[in-house]
């Protein structure tokens, strides 16, 4: 990066360290005006940067505006940041002084030759590794804002208290703020959470619980055609299907490791401290099951590449704090594959799945606006994240960043982002808001075989452990539905809209006629409804584009006398009269080729 660009937004480390200063900011602003909240944590975040407070009241607007007034003071003011260390059991003590008891335990935390550092800013200091501005009037008085409050756990844990997140953003000059909000508007309008409950896509119950939505009509229906579609595309592909159990006892678990790696995330039914009984777990993943699959027989190098495809229902104990609405549940069902191979395979296999997962998101129209992460282990946390040994760590990175790098793929590299067994690839896409989750991953696995005792006789007649590697094609649906709702503004393409046309006739003459449209259009694979209620015509037209129907096909008494039909599109164009074969053809055709 050009020296003239490092103190700007183009420079992800100076934005990151200019949205944590602004936390700090409002930190010192909410404890200038009120004194008795207690302070929690305060990070930036790809969006922006927010502080959690303890508070015995609610903020309200009113007391962001007031935070925001106090804020432009302290910026005004040009305070130094100034860094300072303390050994622990000071620093305990000073967090003790100033009554901040989530200070204290997240400095009790941490290991015993941990550095513990503050950071002051005139008479406000807060626990912070850092790194921050230099002073407070760096940041642009006119060039942030504090967006919403909303609840948090303490730590994500909705075993602690709630707390209250204040969500700000910032940039160098008023006008990005005005076009960033703008942007927030815009994104609103697209939230799936909102409109995805308005068009009925699917809705949830606080008696069924968080992370468990039910799919409405449509909402089943969209899903229910992406996981036929990628089936129909993986068979075409050599890919063999499965169907599994949604649970297994503990003991298959520890096989795999999950046991050890996974188990706060996993739903577990009975004791797993008494080893008396059998305990079982709702499976957070496919892998150890689809390996039954291969382990049925023995196997030899002509079975291989062996590629098992399941649509699997899975589950996963996210922190409630975590939930949002279809993008993060606990409940979910994901188009997950498994790769038996030969080493000298792993390369063309691996180019596969990569071609596989872009034809999927290219085709739902998301590969544009993916990224790319080569998400790689820490080896900080051998034995303790992760299995395996260094030198296998090693070398699964290296072949992975070879096929990568032969691939052309443009990645960034995540450290500390690996699965347990072996490095991936994790396909980044990005919802209304900013806020990044994983779409897709491809996850090279050199040590789960082994652990199965999975072989196979090799052509020199000798017993050998395969690799194996982990993929999606699709993702999750749910979430996929969430973000081509917010991509489409839940206008989505023809062939995947649950209703594809809706027959408008206009007098009741013509009901006869729309009926045995309708039914000549569902013949034909065309998912139509008719709308027959006496309202007047404007009126159906508005609430089918309301629902975002792709086509509308208005007929009436000349229509009926000329075996035609009117022609009309969800942004309101009128394509003019056509015969219904005319019409048919053209949506065939734009259905077969899933045009977006």
């Amino acid at each position: 990066m050009s020296e003239e660009n490092l103190y700007t937004f183009e420079n992800e480390s100076y934005r990151k360290t200019y949205w944590h200063t602004c936390s700090h900011i409002m930190a010192q602003a909410v404890k200038r005006l009120y004194p008795n909240v207690k302070l929690a944590i305060g990070p930036s975040i790809d969006t922006g940067y927010y502080y959690d407070f303890d508070s015995d009241f609610s903020f309200t607007r009113e007391h962001l505006d007031a935070i925001e007034a106090e804020m432009k003071k302290i910026i005004k003011e040009r305070l130094r940041l100034e860094r300072s260390e303390k050994p622990s059991e000071e620093a305990i003590a000073y967090m003790e002084s100033l009554n901040e008891p989530y200070k204290v335990e997240l400095i009790n935390d941490l290991p015993e030759d941990a550095v513990i550092s503050f950071y002051t800013q005139g008479d406000f200091t807060d626990l912070c590794a850092g790194p921050h501005l230099d002073h407070t009037g760096r940041i642009k008085h006119n060039g942030f804002k504090l967006t919403q409050c909303c609840g948090a756990y303490w730590r994500g844990d909705s075993n602690r208290k709630m707390l209250q997140r204040i969500y700000g953003v910032a940039f160098p000059s008023k006008e990005e703020l005005e076009s960033y909000l703008k942007q927030q508007e815009e994104a609103l309008k697209r939230d799936h959470n909102k409109l995805g409950r308005e068009l009925e896509f699917f809705t949830t119950v606080e008696s069924i619980g968080q992370g468990l939505p039910i799919l409405l009509p449509k909402g089943a229906r969209v899903i229910q055609l992406l996981q036929r579609w990628v089936e129909d595309e993986e068979q075409k592909r050599g890919y063999i299907l499965t169907k599994t159990p949604l649970m297994a006892k503990s003991d298959l678990y520890k096989i795999s490791g999950h046991w050890d790696h996974y188990r706060d995330g996993m739903f577990i039914m009975g004791d797993p401290d008494d080893e008396g009984k059998e305990c079982f777990a709702l499976r957070p993943m496919t892998c150890p099951f689809q390996y039954q699959v291969y382990l049925n027989r023995a196997r030899s190098y002509r079975d291989l590449p062996m590629r098992l495809g399941e649509t699997s229902t899975l589950f996963r104990n996210e922190d409630s704090g975590e939930m949002h609405g279809l993008i993060r549940v606990r409940q979910f069902t994901i188009s997950e594959g498994h790769i038996v191979l030969r080493p000298e395979q792993l390369e063309e296999e691996f180019k596969g799945c990569l071609d596989l997962a872009k034809y999927c998101l290219d085709t739902v129209g998301m590969l544009e606006n993916c990224t790319f992460r080569f998400s790689q282990w820490d080896p900080a946390r051998a034995g303790i994240k992760y299995e395996g040994t260094a030198e296998q760590w090693e070398e699964a990175q290296r072949v992975m960043g070879e096929i990568l790098d032969n691939l052309g793929v443009n990645y960034t590299i995540g450290i500390d982002e690996a699965a347990f067994y072996g490095p991936k690839l994790d396909i980044q896409y990005k919802n209304v808001f900013g806020k990044e989750d994983t779409i897709v991953t491809i996850q090279v696995d050199m040590l789960l075989a082994q652990k199965f005792g999975m072989e196979y006789t090799d052509t020199d007649g000798q017993k050998k452990t395969p690799y194996i590697i982990h993929r999606t094609s699709l993702g999750c649906y749910e979430r996929t539905l969430a973000y081509l709702i917010e991509r489409y503004a839940g206008a989505l393409p023809l062939w995947m809209m649950p209703t594809q046309v809706k027959v408008l006739p206009i007098t009741d003459r013509a009901h006869e006629y729309g009926k045995e449209l309708a039914a000549k259009l569902e013949n034909a694979g065309i998912r139509t409804e008719v709308d027959l209620r006496s309202e007047k015509l404007g009126y159906k037209i508005r609430e089918a584009q309301l629902q975002k129907i792709p086509y509308m096909l208005v007929i009436g008494d000349r229509d009926m006398e000329n075996g035609t039909v009117s022609v009309r599109t969800r942004t309101g164009e009128d394509l003019g009269a056509m015969t219904p074969e005319e019409f048919m053809s053209k949506a065939l055709m734009e259905i077969a080729t899933k045009a977006k």
